[in-house]
């Protein structure tokens, strides 16, 4: 045998041939019995080697990673390396709408296998174990993430960050109010982790941090181009009762109610509206730039510029009512131009009244051109020149001894005033209300709204006034009782009240006269009591001053009946006189028509 055949007999001999009795010991009958061929060690270590790297052991709770290799319309399926792949529903992607097939998804084994073999998965267990370490690296790093806003809350949303439900304060969804809470619920949204309680594990999240920063950068340059006069473009924020906030890109400024329009305006949502994009024209703003005031009617020409060159005083304009107070009425003659009507031009009538009493909001008036001042811009009108002044005929209507009626209107303390007619008022002094009644107070006497009958007193033409007398409208019944109850006629009556210093004696409803105490004694010295019936003697008689004094004692004792008979003798002289100053009078008008009778 050659060396070359011996070499290849050594090498190709068998471990059974080299050491049959060790062959045998470590023989495995299991595998000899099962049919199994034998495998090299090399690459059972291999094949061990492999298993450990990618095979997962679904018998621990550990998350693992899977690629997603499809997806349908209400799972995803995931390949996680196992037997068989897992199926994970859609809706724990909710917060991750963009899922697409190769993506990589954390995932724990939740089912090894169902009724029909399929491996079940679920990515929110896993999430929510991950949960905490990713909410506390997005704090402390800063980093933005996507959450799913599941519902509303009192104060806010519930958002779902990493299969945790966070808060996300309504104050915090945005920079501008939010006026729709709803219309977020169901977006995922970008946010950032502002807040962690670990003790109580609550998390709060902000929106409006992400869009703060850039609204800064914003700010900034807008404020820096800042210019009294520019106008800039903005969009209405907020509508208020005193104005527009327009956000002009990060920064606010305010339209105050007064520049939205140059016509008066009850509220800014007349002109204005949400959302709304204007042109707006910067009016000032404070040193720090902080507090911008904004115009928007001042973008138009001022109405008065183009107003009638031709319009004067004395024109007539017709306009309607915007505003009223007690002393007038604005009209609005053109948008933007309004004149005054003073309440003492509503009316020739010279009683004092409320605006109120002649026009109402929202009427159209026509009035007359009082004043016209441009530069100014100030324009008074007037309602009572429209119809003709009562005063220009007055001497004819109401002349003086001429009898009208006329409706109380007002009281002083020293008389009422009596409207004839709108813009004829007259006044009755409180001594001419009544030839018997003495009249503390008018209002003792009559009411405002009654109607009184009166006589023209005096007419000053001049300074437009009139005085009017009620009592003269009677005869004065003082002129009967001077000579019913004159000095010297006797009258039964019965003591009426016993009053300080003597008694008092009811005549008629008109004529109460006095007795002196001593004038109350009897011819036996007693005296006259309440009730008593007795004779009396008039002892003093004044119509001027409507005072009667009585006299019992008079009737029997001398002396008292000499001071009657002085008093009557003096009331005598004195009733002559005045008959002799009448006759003079009376000669003097005769004499002066005479002689223009014969001109």
């Amino acid at each position: 045998m050659s060396e070359e055949t011996k070499n290849t007999d050594v090498q190709e001999a068998s471990p059974q041939q080299a050491n049959p009795e060790q062959f045998l010991k470590d023989f495995n009958w299991h595998n000899y019995e099962e049919g199994i061929d034998p495998i090299e060690d090399s690459k059972l270590e291999e094949f061990e080697k492999l298993v450990a790297e990618n095979f997962v052991d679904t018998l621990n709770d550990e998350v693992v990673m899977g690629t997603v290799i499809n997806i349908t319309d209400r799972d995803a399926i995931i390949d996680i390396n196992a037997k068989s792949e897992g199926v994970i529903s859609l809706n724990e992607f909710r917060y991750n709408p963009d899922l697409k097939v190769g993506d990589k998804v954390e995932v724990l084994i939740d089912v090894r296998e169902d009724a029909t073999g399929q491996l079940i998965l679920s990515h929110r267990k896993a999430r929510v174990i991950k949960a905490w370490d990713r909410v506390n690296a997005a704090h402390d790093s800063g980093e933005i993430v996507n959450g799913f806003v599941k519902c509303r809350t009192k104060g806010g949303m519930i958002v779902d960050v990493f299969g945790i439900e966070a808060f996300l304060p309504g104050s915090q969804i945005d920079v501008k109010p939010i006026r729709d809470y709803d219309a977020y619920v169901g977006k995922t949204m970008e946010f950032k982790v502002v807040k962690i309680n670990h003790e109580f594990k609550n998390v709060v999240v902000s929106h409006k941090a992400l869009i703060e920063a850039d609204i800064e950068e914003q700010k900034k340059e807008i404020i820096g181009q800042l210019e009294k006069g520019q106008v800039l473009e903005g969009t209405v924020k907020n509508v208020t009762s005193y104005g527009v906030f327009v956000d002009l890109g990060g920064v606010d400024g305010l339209i105050h109610i007064t520049d939205l329009s140059w016509s008066r305006i009850n509220h800014p949502n007349e002109i204005v509206e949400l959302d709304q994009k204007l042109n707006v024209v910067i009016l000032d703003f404070d040193e720090a730039k902080t507090r911008i005031q904004l115009g928007l009617k001042q973008l138009k020409p001022h109405p008065w510029e183009a107003l009638d060159k031709e319009l004067k005083v004395g024109d007539k304009v017709k306009g309607k009512v915007v505003v009223i107070a007690d002393y007038g009425a604005f009209i609005e003659v053109e948008e933007g131009v309004e004149g005054l009507i003073h309440v003492s031009e509503m009316s020739w009538s010279t009683h004092l009244r409320s605006a109120q009493d002649f026009v109402k909001v929202g009427d159209e008036v026509e009035a007359v051109i009082l004043t016209l001042d441009r530069e100014e811009r100030k324009m008074s009108l007037g309602i009572k020149q429209l119809t003709p002044d009562p005063w220009t005929d007055i001497t004819s209507k109401y002349p003086v001894g001429s009898k009208h009626s006329g409706i109380v209107r007002n009281f002083t303390n020293f008389g009422v005033f009596v409207e004839l007619e709108e813009g004829i008022d007259g006044l009755i002094y409180i001594s001419d209300l009544s030839w018997t009644k003495k009249i503390k107070h008018p209002s003792d006497f009559t009411n405002v709204g009654e109607t009184l009958d009166v006589i023209v007193l005096e007419l000053d033409v001049e300074g437009r006034k009139l005085s009017l007398g009620h009592k003269q409208t009677e005869d004065n019944p003082w002129d009967k009782y001077e000579t019913e109850f004159g000095v010297g006629t006797k009258h039964t009556a019965k003591i009426a009240d016993i009053v300080d210093k003597g008694a008092t004696i009811e005549f008629n409803e008109d004529i109460v006269a006095f007795v002196p105490s001593r004038h109350l004694e009897k011819e036996d010295g007693s005296k006259i009591k309440k009730g008593e019936e007795a004779e009396f003697q008039i002892i003093e008689f004044s119509k001027e001053f409507k005072r009667v004094v009585a006299s019992h004692t008079a009737l029997f004792r001398e002396e008292e009946a000499k001071i009657v008979k002085q008093a009557a003798k003096k009331a005598a002289a004195s009733s002559a006189e005045k008959t002799t100053l009448g006759d003079i009078d009376a000669l003097a008008d005769l004499k002066a028509k005479m002689e223009k009778g014969g001109k």
